[in-house]
């Protein structure tokens, strides 16, 4: 068998085989351990920088290296007198199955988190395309070499010292690190390193997801949310973020004061029980299903509060739906503006009574109002000195002028009818 037969013969086995001249650089290599030449070489050069054998002098005779997860024995000649080789002949034995045959390397491969696998010196056995993505180069670039020839000496000595810390310990780490990334930014990248069998060895592995656009929309949201509290709480804006079932999530001390309650007393409060029972109750109520349902966005309507103290103040309030995920609402924001006087709480009164404002302040007699409800004279006058006891009011002017104050009759319609009628010409 010829020179030619044999190389043919190793083709397609697991072996690597290499002629170098004298100045160790490869003119000639083959075998079937490696898919492509370029690996192939990639495994060469690290074969000639790596001078640590197991006996201290890979030139001493066999040894055993490991190189992207596989285990060769190499053998390649002693060096001869002088100290130098006048050209020499290798060969390379993989001894281990391929990375792909290696439960870590199988999961971690085609995954776009980054991950590495290091031996106890720092050098790389083994890393995929997302790990050499964070500093802007290959894989080929990466594996074989030393730590220290990827990052900077401040973070080589830092990494090296945790993976000790890992070698030396129990269990996985999870660990941030700080980078830079390919376009000279800051980058941030979180994730977990731990020990590993690797070709027989225990060595460090890690893998990592890259956080950098993750944390700094949360410092973006962050920021908002402090400028949000800062406009809330020191602007006087009469603002409350509600919860999508109805509750008092935030609020000012401005609305907490209007309302004349303790913030904390406000803060998990029903929204529903700080409005009147007036017309305008059920209209919001309307609205505030077609915001929290996704059917709206923002709205503008009117209603009237009830105060701590039972006072009433009418006021005009925008909503504005606040979207959470898989578009759904969260909550809804409330700012209230144009703040009317604050009222007294109405007295009880029955709807005769109220009917009888109403057509006194349509300018009726009381021969007139007992016609109208088919009631007596005598019984329109009992309930006229009623009217002036309960509302405090001593003349019939008087009596029409508290029913407004009040907010008993609405001051936007004529003929005047209660606030709370359900039909414009209805007077209740």
């Amino acid at each position: 068998m010829d020179e030619a037969d044999f190389k043919t013969l190793l083709a397609p086995l697991p072996v690597s085989w290499w002629e170098a001249d004298c100045g160790q650089k490869v003119v000639d290599s083959g075998g079937g351990a490696f898919a492509d030449e370029r690996t192939a070489r990639r495994f060469l050069e690290a074969l000639s920088a790596d001078r640590s054998g197991p006996s201290g002098d890979p030139d001493a005779g066999p040894y055993q290296t490991s190189f992207e997860g596989r285990t060769f024995d190499v053998n390649w000649p002693a060096r001869q007198a002088g100290g130098a080789r006048q050209g020499s002949r290798g060969v390379a034995v993989e001894v281990s199955g391929r990375p792909e045959q290696n439960p870590y390397a199988a999961f971690a491969e085609l995954t776009p988190a980054a991950a590495f696998v290091r031996d106890a010196t720092g050098r790389y056995l083994w890393a995929n395309h997302a790990y050499a993505h964070l500093y802007g180069t290959t894989r080929d670039a990466v594996i074989g070499r030393h730590l220290a020839d990827v990052d900077g000496p401040g973070d080589a000595t830092r990494f090296l010292a945790l993976d000790q810390e890992i070698l030396t310990g129990a269990g996985p780490v999870r660990h941030t690190l700080a980078y830079r990334r390919p376009d000279g930014s800051p980058g941030q990248a979180a994730g977990y390193r731990f020990p590993v069998r690797w070709a027989g060895r225990r060595c460090v592995a890690g893998i990592y997801v890259d956080v950098t656009d993750a944390t700094r929309a949360l410092d973006q949201r962050r920021r908002a949310e402090q400028d949000l509290r800062t406009l809330r709480d020191h602007s006087g804006l009469l603002c409350a973020r509600l919860s999508a079932d109805g509750l008092v999530g935030e609020a000012g001390t401005t609305v907490a004061d209007l309302l004349r309650v303790r913030l904390p007393e406000l803060i998990g409060l029903p929204a529903d029980r700080l409005l009147a029972r007036t017309p305008e109750r059920g209209a919001l109520h309307r609205i505030w299903d077609d915001l929290v349902g996704g059917r709206r966005r923002s709205a503008r309507t009117a209603a009237v509060l009830v105060d701590g103290d039972s006072g009433l103040r009418r006021v005009c309030v925008h909503l504005s739906a606040v979207p959470g995920g898989a578009q759904r609402v969260s909550g809804v924001w409330a700012v209230l503006t144009h703040v009317g006087p604050r009222q007294e709480a109405q007295p009880p009164l029955t709807p005769t009574q109220v009917r009888i404002l109403a057509l006194l302040a349509g300018g009726r007699s009381n021969a007139d109002i007992a016609r109208t409800l088919h009631l007596s004279r005598q019984t329109v006058d009992y309930h006229l000195r009623r009217l002036r006891h309960l509302l405090g009011a001593a003349t019939r002017p008087a009596l029409v002028a508290r029913a407004y104050v009040l907010g008993i009759l609405s001051p936007q319609t004529w003929p005047p009818r209660s606030t709370s009628a359900a039909h414009p010409l209805s007077p209740v």
